[in-house]
Protein backbone atom coordinates (compact mmCIF):
# COMPACT_ATOMS: atom_id res chain seq x y z
CA UNK A 1 0.00 0.00 0.00
CA UNK A 2 2.84 2.51 0.48
CA UNK A 3 4.48 1.65 -2.50
CA UNK A 4 1.53 2.23 -4.41
CA UNK A 5 0.81 5.65 -2.34
CA UNK A 6 4.33 6.45 -3.32
CA UNK A 7 4.39 5.79 -7.00
CA UNK A 8 1.23 7.76 -6.92
CA UNK A 9 2.93 11.22 -5.14
CA UNK A 10 5.74 10.46 -7.38
CA UNK A 11 3.65 10.35 -10.67
CA UNK A 12 2.14 13.88 -9.68
CA UNK A 13 4.81 15.61 -8.50
CA UNK A 14 6.48 14.77 -11.46
CA UNK A 15 3.26 16.40 -13.30
CA UNK A 16 4.09 19.63 -10.88
CA UNK A 17 7.70 20.21 -12.19
CA UNK A 18 6.55 20.11 -15.75
CA UNK A 19 4.49 23.05 -14.64
CA UNK A 20 5.32 26.77 -15.45
CA UNK A 21 3.29 28.45 -12.94
CA UNK A 22 -0.22 28.74 -11.36
CA UNK A 23 -1.31 31.57 -13.66
CA UNK A 24 -0.45 28.95 -17.16
CA UNK A 25 -2.70 26.81 -16.00
CA UNK A 26 -5.75 28.44 -16.30
CA UNK A 27 -8.31 28.26 -19.29
CA UNK A 28 -8.66 30.96 -22.09
CA UNK A 29 -12.37 31.79 -22.68
CA UNK A 30 -13.79 29.60 -24.92
CA UNK A 31 -14.20 31.11 -28.77
CA UNK A 32 -17.59 33.55 -28.24
CA UNK A 33 -18.41 32.17 -32.19
CA UNK A 34 -17.70 28.62 -31.38
CA UNK A 35 -20.19 29.14 -28.32
CA UNK A 36 -22.82 30.80 -30.53
CA UNK A 37 -22.80 28.27 -33.19
CA UNK A 38 -23.00 25.14 -30.56
CA UNK A 39 -25.88 27.19 -29.73
CA UNK A 40 -27.50 27.25 -32.97
CA UNK A 41 -26.95 23.87 -33.24
CA UNK A 42 -28.68 22.99 -30.20
CA UNK A 43 -31.52 24.47 -31.40
CA UNK A 44 -31.95 22.57 -34.91
CA UNK A 45 -32.84 19.08 -35.50
CA UNK A 46 -30.32 17.39 -38.12
CA UNK A 47 -31.61 14.15 -39.69
CA UNK A 48 -28.60 13.77 -41.92
CA UNK A 49 -25.75 15.05 -39.40
CA UNK A 50 -24.72 17.82 -41.53
CA UNK A 51 -23.43 19.79 -38.24
CA UNK A 52 -21.84 16.36 -36.24
CA UNK A 53 -18.49 18.32 -36.87
CA UNK A 54 -19.19 21.13 -34.95
CA UNK A 55 -17.67 20.24 -31.98
CA UNK A 56 -17.94 22.73 -28.68
CA UNK A 57 -14.22 21.73 -27.74
CA UNK A 58 -12.93 23.57 -31.10
CA UNK A 59 -10.74 26.86 -30.95
CA UNK A 60 -12.74 28.06 -33.67
CA UNK A 61 -15.18 26.95 -36.03
CA UNK A 62 -13.33 27.48 -39.04
CA UNK A 63 -13.00 24.03 -40.24
CA UNK A 64 -16.38 22.79 -39.61
CA UNK A 65 -19.24 21.87 -42.13
CA UNK A 66 -21.29 24.81 -43.55
CA UNK A 67 -19.22 27.73 -41.95
CA UNK A 68 -16.95 30.73 -44.22
CA UNK A 69 -14.37 32.43 -42.55
CA UNK A 70 -12.55 35.18 -43.04
CA UNK A 71 -8.69 35.32 -43.50
CA UNK A 72 -8.86 36.59 -39.96
CA UNK A 73 -10.43 33.30 -38.72
CA UNK A 74 -13.67 35.02 -38.29
CA UNK A 75 -17.38 33.65 -39.21
CA UNK A 76 -18.04 35.31 -41.89
CA UNK A 77 -20.98 33.07 -43.43
CA UNK A 78 -23.41 30.52 -42.69
CA UNK A 79 -24.98 27.83 -45.01
CA UNK A 80 -27.17 25.12 -44.89
CA UNK A 81 -29.64 25.15 -47.58
CA UNK A 82 -31.70 22.24 -48.39
CA UNK A 83 -30.65 19.96 -45.58
CA UNK A 84 -33.74 18.84 -43.76
CA UNK A 85 -33.13 20.89 -40.80
CA UNK A 86 -36.15 21.69 -38.79
CA UNK A 87 -36.32 23.26 -35.03
CA UNK A 88 -35.80 27.24 -34.44
CA UNK A 89 -33.03 29.21 -34.99
CA UNK A 90 -31.44 30.48 -31.91
CA UNK A 91 -31.33 34.05 -31.25
CA UNK A 92 -27.65 33.70 -30.44
CA UNK A 93 -27.08 34.39 -34.29
CA UNK A 94 -26.83 37.94 -33.52
CA UNK A 95 -23.41 37.18 -31.52
CA UNK A 96 -21.59 36.43 -34.63
CA UNK A 97 -20.84 39.71 -35.34
CA UNK A 98 -19.11 39.25 -38.39
CA UNK A 99 -21.57 37.51 -40.43
CA UNK A 100 -21.67 38.60 -43.75
CA UNK A 101 -24.26 35.56 -45.47
CA UNK A 102 -26.95 33.23 -43.74
CA UNK A 103 -27.89 30.75 -46.35
CA UNK A 104 -30.90 28.51 -44.57
CA UNK A 105 -33.24 28.20 -47.05
CA UNK A 106 -34.95 25.36 -48.30
CA UNK A 107 -35.25 23.79 -44.65
CA UNK A 108 -38.22 23.18 -41.91
CA UNK A 109 -37.43 25.71 -39.79
CA UNK A 110 -40.43 27.08 -37.70
CA UNK A 111 -40.78 29.35 -35.39
CA UNK A 112 -40.04 33.23 -35.39
CA UNK A 113 -37.27 35.12 -37.04
CA UNK A 114 -35.05 36.49 -33.96
CA UNK A 115 -35.14 39.96 -33.77
CA UNK A 116 -31.45 39.39 -33.07
CA UNK A 117 -30.38 39.31 -36.69
CA UNK A 118 -30.97 43.05 -36.66
CA UNK A 119 -27.36 43.19 -34.48
CA UNK A 120 -25.54 42.04 -37.38
CA UNK A 121 -23.93 44.98 -39.05
CA UNK A 122 -22.24 43.53 -41.77
CA UNK A 123 -24.69 40.87 -42.85
CA UNK A 124 -25.00 41.18 -46.97
CA UNK A 125 -27.35 38.52 -47.47
CA UNK A 126 -30.33 36.71 -45.54
CA UNK A 127 -32.24 33.73 -47.47
CA UNK A 128 -34.40 32.18 -45.36
CA UNK A 129 -37.32 31.26 -47.87
CA UNK A 130 -38.89 28.47 -48.19
CA UNK A 131 -39.17 27.18 -44.63
CA UNK A 132 -41.94 27.17 -42.03
CA UNK A 133 -41.40 30.33 -40.26
CA UNK A 134 -44.41 32.04 -38.62
CA UNK A 135 -44.91 36.10 -36.41
CA UNK A 136 -44.06 38.87 -37.57
CA UNK A 137 -40.87 40.14 -39.52
CA UNK A 138 -38.79 41.75 -36.61
CA UNK A 139 -38.62 45.93 -37.31
CA UNK A 140 -34.66 45.35 -36.34
CA UNK A 141 -34.10 44.26 -39.62
CA UNK A 142 -34.34 47.69 -40.87
CA UNK A 143 -30.63 48.25 -38.78
CA UNK A 144 -28.80 46.21 -41.13
CA UNK A 145 -27.73 48.99 -43.31
CA UNK A 146 -25.41 46.48 -44.98
CA UNK A 147 -28.23 44.14 -46.07
CA UNK A 148 -28.68 43.62 -50.49
CA UNK A 149 -30.16 40.45 -50.92
CA UNK A 150 -33.06 39.36 -48.68
CA UNK A 151 -35.86 36.38 -48.96
CA UNK A 152 -38.23 35.26 -46.87
CA UNK A 153 -40.69 34.00 -48.88
CA UNK A 154 -42.75 30.92 -48.97
CA UNK A 155 -42.88 30.87 -44.95
CA UNK A 156 -45.88 31.51 -42.67
CA UNK A 157 -45.31 35.16 -41.64
CA UNK A 158 -47.66 37.17 -40.58
CA UNK A 159 -48.35 41.17 -39.64
CA UNK A 160 -48.00 44.22 -41.90
CA UNK A 161 -45.06 44.87 -44.24
CA UNK A 162 -42.08 45.69 -42.33
CA UNK A 163 -41.84 49.43 -43.25
CA UNK A 164 -38.35 49.61 -41.70
CA UNK A 165 -36.93 47.70 -45.08
CA UNK A 166 -37.76 50.36 -46.96
CA UNK A 167 -34.90 52.63 -45.04
CA UNK A 168 -32.10 50.35 -46.11
CA UNK A 169 -30.50 52.15 -48.96
CA UNK A 170 -28.51 49.11 -49.99
CA UNK A 171 -31.16 46.49 -50.45
CA UNK A 172 -31.62 45.61 -54.14
CA UNK A 173 -33.27 42.76 -53.60
CA UNK A 174 -36.41 41.53 -51.53
CA UNK A 175 -38.89 38.72 -51.64
CA UNK A 176 -41.83 38.27 -49.76
CA UNK A 177 -44.05 36.32 -51.57
CA UNK A 178 -46.36 33.26 -50.35
CA UNK A 179 -46.68 34.67 -46.85
CA UNK A 180 -49.72 36.28 -44.91
CA UNK A 181 -48.31 39.64 -44.55
CA UNK A 182 -50.71 42.62 -45.02
CA UNK A 183 -50.30 46.29 -46.40
CA UNK A 184 -49.94 49.30 -46.90
CA UNK A 185 -46.57 48.62 -49.30
CA UNK A 186 -44.40 51.82 -49.47
CA UNK A 187 -42.53 53.05 -51.78
CA UNK A 188 -39.29 51.23 -52.93
CA UNK A 189 -37.87 53.21 -56.30
CA UNK A 190 -35.45 51.58 -58.20
CA UNK A 191 -35.93 48.20 -55.76
CA UNK A 192 -36.68 44.60 -57.10
CA UNK A 193 -39.11 43.25 -55.05
CA UNK A 194 -41.96 41.07 -54.84
CA UNK A 195 -44.91 40.39 -52.70
CA UNK A 196 -46.78 38.14 -54.64
CA UNK A 197 -48.79 35.61 -52.83
CA UNK A 198 -49.96 38.01 -49.73
CA UNK A 199 -54.15 37.98 -49.47
CA UNK A 200 -54.47 40.36 -47.89
CA UNK A 201 -51.99 42.42 -50.00
CA UNK A 202 -52.08 41.34 -53.63
CA UNK A 203 -56.36 41.95 -53.70
CA UNK A 204 -57.85 43.60 -56.80
CA UNK A 205 -56.86 47.20 -55.77
CA UNK A 206 -53.34 46.29 -55.76
CA UNK A 207 -52.56 44.78 -59.49
CA UNK A 208 -49.85 46.91 -59.74
CA UNK A 209 -47.72 45.79 -56.93
CA UNK A 210 -48.53 42.22 -57.57
CA UNK A 211 -48.42 41.79 -61.07
CA UNK A 212 -45.02 39.86 -60.52
CA UNK A 213 -44.44 36.62 -62.21
CA UNK A 214 -44.78 34.05 -58.61
CA UNK A 215 -42.39 31.58 -59.70
CA UNK A 216 -39.10 33.52 -60.98
CA UNK A 217 -36.76 35.94 -60.15
CA UNK A 218 -38.95 39.22 -59.19
CA UNK A 219 -38.63 42.25 -61.71
CA UNK A 220 -38.26 45.32 -60.59
CA UNK A 221 -41.17 47.96 -60.53
CA UNK A 222 -41.89 51.13 -59.66
CA UNK A 223 -44.89 52.12 -57.60
CA UNK A 224 -45.48 55.60 -58.74
CA UNK A 225 -45.59 54.81 -62.86
CA UNK A 226 -48.93 55.07 -64.24
CA UNK A 227 -50.94 52.25 -66.00
CA UNK A 228 -50.38 51.63 -69.71
CA UNK A 229 -47.99 51.25 -72.57
CA UNK A 230 -45.18 53.38 -70.62
CA UNK A 231 -44.81 50.79 -68.43
CA UNK A 232 -44.97 48.19 -71.17
CA UNK A 233 -41.61 49.75 -72.80
CA UNK A 234 -40.38 49.64 -69.37
CA UNK A 235 -40.95 45.96 -68.77
CA UNK A 236 -39.11 44.92 -71.76
CA UNK A 237 -36.31 47.15 -71.62
CA UNK A 238 -35.79 45.62 -68.03
CA UNK A 239 -36.16 42.03 -69.68
CA UNK A 240 -33.52 42.66 -72.20
CA UNK A 241 -31.21 44.40 -69.59
CA UNK A 242 -31.64 41.53 -67.23
CA UNK A 243 -31.64 38.63 -70.38
CA UNK A 244 -27.99 40.64 -70.98
CA UNK A 245 -26.93 40.45 -67.61
CA UNK A 246 -27.65 36.70 -66.77
CA UNK A 247 -25.65 35.64 -70.29
CA UNK A 248 -22.56 37.83 -68.62
CA UNK A 249 -22.89 35.75 -65.47
CA UNK A 250 -23.05 32.42 -67.50
CA UNK A 251 -20.08 33.41 -69.29
CA UNK A 252 -18.38 34.27 -65.90
CA UNK A 253 -19.01 31.05 -64.18
CA UNK A 254 -18.27 29.22 -67.06
CA UNK A 255 -14.72 30.58 -67.58
CA UNK A 256 -14.55 30.45 -63.47
CA UNK A 257 -15.39 26.91 -63.64
CA UNK A 258 -12.81 26.16 -66.45
CA UNK A 259 -10.28 27.77 -64.29
CA UNK A 260 -10.98 26.19 -61.30
CA UNK A 261 -11.05 22.65 -62.97
CA UNK A 262 -7.36 23.46 -64.77
CA UNK A 263 -6.17 24.30 -61.19
CA UNK A 264 -7.63 21.18 -59.57
CA UNK A 265 -5.88 18.97 -62.98
CA UNK A 266 -2.68 20.35 -61.88
CA UNK A 267 -2.16 18.81 -58.31
CA UNK A 268 0.13 16.43 -58.20
CA UNK A 269 -1.11 15.72 -61.92
CA UNK A 270 -3.85 13.82 -61.27
CA UNK A 271 -6.84 13.46 -63.48
CA UNK A 272 -10.01 12.93 -63.41
CA UNK A 273 -9.70 9.00 -63.44
CA UNK A 274 -5.92 8.10 -61.90
CA UNK A 275 -4.55 5.20 -63.16
CA UNK A 276 -4.45 2.51 -60.85
CA UNK A 277 -1.10 1.20 -59.32
CA UNK A 278 1.74 2.48 -57.36
CA UNK A 279 3.43 6.28 -59.01
CA UNK A 280 6.09 8.49 -58.20
CA UNK A 281 4.80 9.83 -54.53
CA UNK A 282 6.53 7.29 -52.50
CA UNK A 283 5.29 4.02 -52.01
CA UNK A 284 2.19 5.21 -51.79
CA UNK A 285 -0.69 3.70 -53.65
CA UNK A 286 -2.73 5.60 -55.66
CA UNK A 287 -6.75 4.58 -55.55
CA UNK A 288 -9.56 5.08 -58.04
CA UNK A 289 -12.69 6.75 -56.68
CA UNK A 290 -14.25 4.31 -57.44
CA UNK A 291 -12.76 1.48 -55.96
CA UNK A 292 -12.64 3.39 -52.28
CA UNK A 293 -16.50 4.03 -53.17
CA UNK A 294 -17.04 0.10 -53.31
CA UNK A 295 -14.97 -0.60 -50.02
CA UNK A 296 -16.86 1.94 -47.85
CA UNK A 297 -20.62 0.41 -49.37
CA UNK A 298 -20.58 4.25 -51.20
CA UNK A 299 -19.00 5.76 -47.89
CA UNK A 300 -22.30 4.96 -45.98
CA UNK A 301 -22.61 6.49 -41.97
CA UNK A 302 -23.00 2.99 -41.31
CA UNK A 303 -19.12 2.67 -41.98
CA UNK A 304 -18.48 5.80 -40.37
CA UNK A 305 -15.32 5.04 -37.66
CA UNK A 306 -15.22 8.79 -36.80
CA UNK A 307 -15.84 12.69 -37.40
CA UNK A 308 -13.41 15.57 -37.62
CA UNK A 309 -13.18 19.28 -38.35
CA UNK A 310 -11.81 18.08 -42.00
CA UNK A 311 -14.03 15.23 -43.28
CA UNK A 312 -15.43 11.71 -42.02
CA UNK A 313 -12.93 8.76 -41.30
CA UNK A 314 -14.78 5.57 -42.97
CA UNK A 315 -14.20 1.90 -42.65
CA UNK A 316 -13.63 0.20 -46.01
CA UNK A 317 -13.05 -3.14 -47.48
CA UNK A 318 -11.10 -4.21 -50.32
CA UNK A 319 -12.05 -7.02 -52.83
CA UNK A 320 -8.94 -8.81 -51.65
CA UNK A 321 -10.09 -8.62 -47.81
CA UNK A 322 -7.88 -5.77 -46.30
CA UNK A 323 -9.54 -3.26 -43.81
CA UNK A 324 -8.97 0.17 -44.32
CA UNK A 325 -9.10 3.34 -42.83
CA UNK A 326 -10.47 6.05 -45.25
CA UNK A 327 -10.81 9.89 -44.70
CA UNK A 328 -12.87 11.42 -46.96
CA UNK A 329 -11.73 15.54 -46.72
CA UNK A 330 -14.35 18.11 -46.86
CA UNK A 331 -14.38 21.59 -48.53
CA UNK A 332 -11.64 20.13 -51.39
CA UNK A 333 -12.04 23.16 -53.08
CA UNK A 334 -11.26 25.76 -50.38
CA UNK A 335 -8.18 26.25 -47.89
CA UNK A 336 -8.75 23.64 -45.27
CA UNK A 337 -9.57 20.39 -46.61
CA UNK A 338 -6.67 20.91 -49.72
CA UNK A 339 -3.93 22.19 -47.50
CA UNK A 340 -4.70 19.35 -44.73
CA UNK A 341 -4.60 16.63 -48.28
CA UNK A 342 -1.13 18.31 -48.70
CA UNK A 343 -0.04 18.70 -45.29
CA UNK A 344 -0.49 15.13 -44.67
CA UNK A 345 1.47 13.97 -48.14
CA UNK A 346 4.35 15.93 -47.24
CA UNK A 347 4.64 14.82 -43.37
CA UNK A 348 3.97 11.16 -44.22
CA UNK A 349 7.00 11.25 -46.98
CA UNK A 350 9.02 12.55 -44.03
CA UNK A 351 7.80 10.57 -40.84
CA UNK A 352 7.97 7.04 -40.87
CA UNK A 353 8.28 5.52 -37.28
CA UNK A 354 6.29 1.98 -35.92
CA UNK A 355 4.31 5.09 -33.52
CA UNK A 356 3.09 7.01 -35.91
CA UNK A 357 0.61 6.35 -38.20
CA UNK A 358 0.93 5.55 -42.48
CA UNK A 359 -0.46 6.47 -44.98
CA UNK A 360 -1.03 3.66 -47.85
CA UNK A 361 -2.34 5.18 -50.30
CA UNK A 362 -4.35 7.90 -51.76
CA UNK A 363 -7.00 9.75 -54.12
CA UNK A 364 -6.93 12.71 -55.87
CA UNK A 365 -9.35 14.11 -58.46
CA UNK A 366 -10.68 17.25 -59.66
CA UNK A 367 -14.07 16.76 -56.75
CA UNK A 368 -12.23 14.71 -54.34
CA UNK A 369 -9.51 14.05 -51.53
CA UNK A 370 -9.26 11.10 -50.10
CA UNK A 371 -6.45 9.96 -47.71
CA UNK A 372 -5.97 5.79 -46.74
CA UNK A 373 -4.44 4.54 -43.79
CA UNK A 374 -4.35 1.00 -42.35
CA UNK A 375 -7.67 0.34 -40.23
CA UNK A 376 -6.95 0.52 -36.40
CA UNK A 377 -9.07 -2.52 -34.42
CA UNK A 378 -8.69 -0.80 -31.24
CA UNK A 379 -10.06 3.15 -32.49
CA UNK A 380 -7.93 5.73 -30.50
CA UNK A 381 -6.96 6.25 -26.55
CA UNK A 382 -9.94 8.39 -26.15
CA UNK A 383 -12.39 6.07 -26.84
CA UNK A 384 -10.58 2.89 -25.18
CA UNK A 385 -10.47 4.80 -21.92
CA UNK A 386 -14.15 4.98 -21.66
CA UNK A 387 -14.82 1.26 -23.34
CA UNK A 388 -15.19 -1.77 -21.13
CA UNK A 389 -13.78 -3.42 -19.85
CA UNK A 390 -10.97 -0.81 -18.34
CA UNK A 391 -7.88 -0.38 -19.85
CA UNK A 392 -5.17 -2.13 -17.22
CA UNK A 393 -2.30 -0.14 -15.98
CA UNK A 394 0.30 -1.85 -18.20
CA UNK A 395 -1.17 -1.45 -21.29
CA UNK A 396 -1.68 2.06 -19.99
CA UNK A 397 1.97 2.86 -19.22
CA UNK A 398 2.98 0.96 -22.69
CA UNK A 399 0.15 3.62 -25.02
CA UNK A 400 2.77 6.64 -22.90
CA UNK A 401 5.81 5.49 -23.74
CA UNK A 402 4.69 4.43 -27.17
CA UNK A 403 3.20 7.92 -27.85
CA UNK A 404 6.06 9.50 -26.25
CA UNK A 405 8.35 7.80 -28.92
CA UNK A 406 6.45 8.59 -32.09
CA UNK A 407 6.61 12.32 -30.35
CA UNK A 408 10.34 11.80 -29.79
CA UNK A 409 11.47 11.31 -33.37
CA UNK A 410 9.17 13.92 -34.87
CA UNK A 411 10.97 16.56 -32.50
CA UNK A 412 14.52 14.94 -32.69
CA UNK A 413 14.83 12.85 -35.45
CA UNK A 414 13.38 14.72 -38.55
CA UNK A 415 14.81 17.02 -40.23
CA UNK A 416 12.90 19.57 -40.09
CA UNK A 417 11.43 19.02 -37.56
CA UNK A 418 7.26 18.22 -37.02
CA UNK A 419 5.27 19.93 -34.82
CA UNK A 420 2.04 17.95 -34.40
CA UNK A 421 0.23 20.95 -32.90
CA UNK A 422 -2.97 18.24 -31.80
CA UNK A 423 -1.88 15.99 -29.60
CA UNK A 424 -4.82 14.29 -27.35
CA UNK A 425 -6.16 10.85 -26.90
CA UNK A 426 -8.06 11.20 -29.95
CA UNK A 427 -5.49 11.27 -32.34
CA UNK A 428 -3.61 8.47 -30.61
CA UNK A 429 -4.80 4.96 -32.17
CA UNK A 430 -3.99 2.01 -31.12
CA UNK A 431 -3.15 -1.27 -33.36
CA UNK A 432 -4.16 -5.06 -33.03
CA UNK A 433 -1.61 -5.11 -29.63
CA UNK A 434 -2.41 -1.78 -28.11
CA UNK A 435 0.44 -0.30 -29.54
CA UNK A 436 -0.21 3.66 -29.72
CA UNK A 437 -0.06 5.04 -33.45
CA UNK A 438 -0.04 8.93 -33.25
CA UNK A 439 -1.82 9.72 -36.32
CA UNK A 440 -3.78 13.15 -37.42
CA UNK A 441 -1.32 15.19 -38.87
CA UNK A 442 -3.80 18.20 -40.84
CA UNK A 443 -2.38 20.07 -38.49
CA UNK A 444 1.29 19.70 -38.43
CA UNK A 445 3.81 22.04 -39.30
CA UNK A 446 7.34 22.07 -40.36
CA UNK A 447 10.06 23.74 -38.28
CA UNK A 448 13.78 24.32 -38.85
CA UNK A 449 16.20 22.81 -35.82
CA UNK A 450 17.35 26.62 -36.01
CA UNK A 451 14.11 27.84 -35.04
CA UNK A 452 12.87 27.98 -31.72
CA UNK A 453 8.77 28.66 -33.00
CA UNK A 454 6.70 28.68 -35.56
CA UNK A 455 3.63 31.56 -35.74
CA UNK A 456 0.23 30.32 -37.19
CA UNK A 457 -3.07 31.05 -35.96
CA UNK A 458 -4.63 28.86 -32.99
CA UNK A 459 -5.64 25.75 -34.02
CA UNK A 460 -6.55 22.42 -31.91
CA UNK A 461 -9.42 21.12 -28.86
CA UNK A 462 -9.64 23.38 -26.21
CA UNK A 463 -8.52 21.98 -22.87
CA UNK A 464 -5.52 20.54 -24.89
CA UNK A 465 -3.73 23.72 -25.67
CA UNK A 466 -0.62 25.22 -23.82
CA UNK A 467 -1.66 28.33 -22.79
CA UNK A 468 1.49 30.46 -24.44
CA UNK A 469 0.52 28.99 -27.74
CA UNK A 470 -3.12 30.35 -27.05
CA UNK A 471 -1.80 33.65 -25.87
CA UNK A 472 0.69 34.07 -28.81
CA UNK A 473 0.07 32.05 -31.73
CA UNK A 474 3.66 30.42 -31.68
CA UNK A 475 3.88 26.88 -31.13
CA UNK A 476 7.25 24.93 -31.20
CA UNK A 477 7.71 20.79 -29.17
CA UNK A 478 6.83 22.23 -26.04
CA UNK A 479 3.13 22.41 -27.04
CA UNK A 480 3.19 18.79 -28.36
CA UNK A 481 4.52 17.98 -24.61
CA UNK A 482 1.51 19.84 -23.17
CA UNK A 483 -0.99 18.03 -24.91
CA UNK A 484 1.35 14.86 -24.28
CA UNK A 485 0.87 15.79 -20.95
CA UNK A 486 -2.65 15.87 -20.66
CA UNK A 487 -2.59 12.71 -22.55
CA UNK A 488 -0.72 11.33 -19.38
CA UNK A 489 -3.17 12.92 -16.96
CA UNK A 490 -6.13 11.27 -19.18
CA UNK A 491 -4.64 7.64 -19.15
CA UNK A 492 -4.40 8.24 -15.10
CA UNK A 493 -7.98 9.16 -14.83
CA UNK A 494 -9.58 7.57 -17.26
CA UNK A 495 -11.22 11.15 -17.75
CA UNK A 496 -10.88 13.43 -20.73
CA UNK A 497 -9.39 16.95 -19.79
CA UNK A 498 -12.96 18.64 -20.03
CA UNK A 499 -15.10 16.15 -18.17
CA UNK A 500 -12.97 16.47 -15.59
CA UNK A 501 -14.13 19.83 -15.10
CA UNK A 502 -17.55 19.10 -15.04
CA UNK A 503 -17.26 16.12 -12.73
CA UNK A 504 -16.34 18.26 -9.46
CA UNK A 505 -17.91 21.02 -11.14
CA UNK A 506 -15.26 23.73 -11.83
CA UNK A 507 -14.66 24.88 -15.60
CA UNK A 508 -11.31 23.63 -16.37
CA UNK A 509 -9.98 21.88 -13.25
CA UNK A 510 -8.10 19.29 -14.12
CA UNK A 511 -4.72 20.93 -14.50
CA UNK A 512 -5.98 23.33 -10.97
CA UNK A 513 -6.57 20.20 -9.40
CA UNK A 514 -3.55 18.32 -10.08
CA UNK A 515 -1.50 22.17 -8.87
CA UNK A 516 -3.53 21.78 -6.00
CA UNK A 517 -2.96 18.27 -5.13
CA UNK A 518 0.58 18.72 -5.54
CA UNK A 519 0.40 21.48 -3.40
CA UNK A 520 -1.12 19.60 -0.58
CA UNK A 521 1.06 16.27 -0.95
CA UNK A 522 4.33 18.68 -0.45
CA UNK A 523 2.43 19.98 2.36
CA UNK A 524 1.84 16.93 3.80
CA UNK A 525 5.33 15.44 3.01
CA UNK A 526 7.05 18.42 4.71
CA UNK A 527 4.56 18.29 7.89
CA UNK A 528 5.67 14.51 8.03
CA UNK A 529 9.67 15.47 7.53
CA UNK A 530 9.60 17.94 10.49
CA UNK A 531 7.82 15.10 12.63
CA UNK A 532 10.17 12.79 12.03
CA UNK A 533 12.85 15.60 12.59
CA UNK A 534 11.14 16.18 15.72
CA UNK A 535 10.38 12.64 16.42
CA UNK A 536 14.84 11.98 16.01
Amino acid sequence: MAISNRRCRFLFLLFCLCSCSRVSLSYEPRNHEVEALVSIKNGLNDPHGVLNNWDEDSVDPCSWAMITCSSENLVIGLGAPSQSLSGSLSGTIGNLTNLRQVLLQNNNISGEIPPELGALPKLQTLDLSNNRLSGVIPSSLGQLNSLQYLRLNNNSLTGPFPVSLAKITQLAFLDLSYNNLSGPVPKFPARTFNVVGNPLICGSSSTDVCSGSPNSVPLSFSLNAPPGQHNSKKLVIGLGVSLSVVCLILIALALLWHRKRQRNLNILNIGDKPEEGLISLGNLRNFTFRELQLATDNFSSKNILGAGGFGNVYRGKLGDGTTLAVKRLKDVAGTFGESQFRTELEMISLAVHRNLLRLIGYCATPNERLLVYPYMSNGSVASRLRAKPALDWNTRKRIAIGAARGLLYLHEQCDPKIIHRDVKAANVLLDDFYEAVVGDFGLAKLLDHSDSHVTTAVRGTVGHIAPEYLSTGQSSEKTDVFGFGILLLELITGMRALEFGKTINQKGAMLEWVSSFCSYSLGEENSAGKKSRSAG
